[in-house]
């Protein structure tokens, strides 16, 4: 069988690295991929976005699956383009990924179907937004209706930062067309966990659940981004993991389905566990980046089957079974992430954090020069501990950073601390 991913980052790492494991894979090719992914799988240059070029290539070679890493390509439609031409693809329609590409339809997804969310309301310039955070109160979340590359979203806990929101998202512009719509809501307390599934559009299977750390810095501070790290299992009671999925994740689904959304691929919920249950802060159309390097490690078995079983809606009866080890992930950023990050640096010590036992290394925004492996984004590599437990894990994924190193290399040092 012949799989096409489609990403440059860690999780597509990881899932070409697991998919290299599967019986029945004779061949795995990555476009755009980076430089990790050549030694499991054949990197092809064509970008993410290139829907068109990417359906051609994929009916060129025959493709037997397609697996869609990150959401613009979803937001733009390749699902359905891979559809017309009758290729196999995981990833829901453009109708469907709309989940994610506006947090304003998600929004009024939750209030059509009962769905519970943080109070707030969509807003289309200052005024509005002014007036939406004064009734809320602090603390209070802004978040650019459209795609920010997990940067949109601000958490005001003064007012001086109400201030400096409203003057960034509407004055400066820092999200651009992302921002035209805003959604303010009321900051939610609890615990956050990431939820995720994997879906035919009727059935749904859940993936083993995570906890993944947004905070540039240690106690959770700092900026918003892409993710910092990321921890599997995640502490999650069995009621509650019931109450996500009846709750947030059903009922999406079947409106989905109702209104003639195709979903077929992976339904992602933040979910904020408060005093009065799961409530939802976002949905992505897509695996978790870094959750995905947390997860796929601990699954037991192959995970082809199941994502060739949800593109052809053919999920009913299959389950996904899990390791009882626990993963770590911690996430190495360049200098100036989450804003305009350093590039060029050279990267040393990957070989070495690879020979450690329990360690694995997924790249993310790396090039080649010359031969030598240097940073080229702003998130560069995910390593990742596994472990009998949380504290084993933890201890390899931190064993494995200190072997690694370029310039302004920037780290949590906290991932998964409290939990362990």
């Amino acid at each position: 069988m012949r799989v096409l991913i489609v990403g440059s980052g860690a999780r597509e790492h990881t899932l070409a690295w697991k998919l290299s494991r599967a019986a029945g894979v004779d061949e795995i090719y990555v476009a755009p991929g980076n430089p990790g992914m050549a030694g499991v799988a054949e990197v092809v240059g064509i970008a993410a976005d290139a829907i068109v070029e990417l359906a051609e290539f994929a009916a060129s070679l025959k493709i037997d699956l397609t697996v869609v890493g990150p959401e613009l390509p979803l937001v733009l439609g390749i699902a359905d383009e891979f559809a017309r031409r009758g290729l196999p693809i995981v990833g829901p329609s453009r109708a469907g990924a709309e989940v994610e590409g506006s947090k304003a339809f998600t929004k009024e997804l939750c209030l059509r179907c009962g769905i519970p969310t943080a109070r707030g309301t969509v807003v289309r310039d200052r005024r509005e937004a002014a007036a939406a955070a004064a009734s809320l109160g602090v603390p209070v979340v802004f978040k650019a209706d459209g795609l920010a590359a997990g940067k949109g979203v601000v958490v005001c806990r003064t007012a001086e930062e109400v201030d400096a929101a409203l003057v960034r998202f509407f004055e400066e512009r820092a999200f651009g067309a992302a921002a035209e719509r805003v959604v303010v809501e009321e900051c939610l307390a609890g615990e956050e966990v990431s939820f995720q599934v994997l879906t035919d559009g009727t059935t749904v299977v859940p993936l083993a659940t995570a906890r993944d750390y947004k905070r540039l810095l240690d106690g959770d501070t700092g900026p918003n981004t892409g993710g910092m790290g990321a921890v599997s299992p995640a502490a999650l009671p069995a009621d509650v993991a019931a109450a996500i999925l009846r709750d947030i994740v059903q009922p999406a689904l079947a409106e989905l389905a109702r209104e003639g959304r195709s979903y077929r691929g992976v339904l992602y919920a933040g979910v904020m566990v408060t005093a009065d249950g799961p409530k939802l802060l976002e949905f992505n159309c897509r695996l978790g980046d870094p959750e995905t390097q947390a997860v796929l490690p601990r699954l037991d078995g192959d995970l082809l089957p199941l994502l060739r079983a949800a593109a052809l809606g053919e999920l009913a009866g299959l389950r996904a079974t899990w390791k009882r080890e626990a993963t770590a992930c911690v996430v190495l950023a360049s200098a100036g992430y989450p804003g305009s990050s350093r590039r060029g640096e050279a990267i040393t010590g990957v070989a070495d954090a690879l020979a450690l036992p329990g360690v694995l290394v997924f790249q993310a925004g790396t090039a080649l020069e010359d031969g030598q492996l240097v940073t080229a984004g702003g998130r560069v590599l995910s390593v990742v501990g596994q472990g009998a437990t949380l504290a084993d894990a933890l201890a390899a994924a931190y064993a494995g950073v200190e072997r690694i190193h370029f310039e302004g290399m920037q780290f949590r040092r906290d991932i998964g601390r409290s939990l362990a």
